[in-house]
């Protein structure tokens, strides 16, 4: 049997670009864009959009977005399947939501140092999956 093959799609501008947005936006940006989302993730109305916004955070402080893209042999496209919506809100609700505010204070001061920088925005990439067991 012929397995489906799963690979990242990427619509990035280039690095420099991706370094003056950082440099001049991003980083304060992000750092609000950060706060605002965790916060909407705390109120059961709240919780899609802050949810949406954590799955932006990569694209909004370094233009960097990603998502992985399932062909199957028959030349067919499908996202890759998610993780029982239960499970994922349990998980949410006992870990998720303080383990994502600590991960993410972490992401932010590795950003605002060249040496952590990469692991910074690696970080930021992790966070939907860390809240919500979202897969990308």
């Amino acid at each position: 049997m012929i397995q489906p093959i799963i690979y990242e799609q990427t619509g990035r501008p280039g690095c420099l670009w991706q370094i003056l947005w950082f440099a001049f936006i991003g980083w304060w940006l992000g750092a609000i864009w950060v706060g605002v989302a965790w916060l909407l993730c705390l109120t059961i109305i709240g919780l899609p959009v802050g949810a949406a916004m954590l799955n932006n955070v990569p694209q909004v402080m370094a233009l960097r977005g990603r998502r992985l893209v399932r062909v199957t042999p028959d030349g067919q496209t499908s996202d890759v399947p998610q993780i029982n919506l239960f499970i994922r809100a349990v998980y949410f609700l006992l870990i998720g939501w303080w383990l994502s505010a600590i991960w993410m204070v972490l992401a932010y001061a590795l950003c605002m140092t060249i040496i952590g920088l990469p692991l910074g925005f690696w970080m930021f990439d992790a966070v939907p999956t860390l809240v919500t067991l979202k897969r990308a």
